[in-house]
């Protein structure tokens, strides 16, 4: 083999892993677009609206003052 045959091979496998190398970061981008997709889809569904957790809180801060008002009334007497 003479020495152009030598770098044409060498080249050839530095490309090759270099191509490889490539693919599974372009798979890996694919994977992570696919599964940050699904969380923005699935997000929603798996946490309380601000809006509902805020009427929610707002009755039991009302449950809590219709307590505390009994109480009071009760220590008065």
């Amino acid at each position: 083999m003479d020495v152009q045959s030598i770098i044409n091979v060498g080249g050839a496998v530095i490309l090759a892993g270099i191509g490889w190398f490539a693919r599974q970061l372009w798979d890996a981008t694919e994977r992570l677009q696919r599964d940050l997709h699904a969380l923005e889809v699935d997000l929603p569904k798996s946490y309380v609206n601000k809006n509902d957790l805020d009427k929610r809180m707002k009755h039991i801060e009302d449950m809590f003052q219709r307590i505390y008002d009994k109480l009071d009334g009760k220590v008065d007497k």
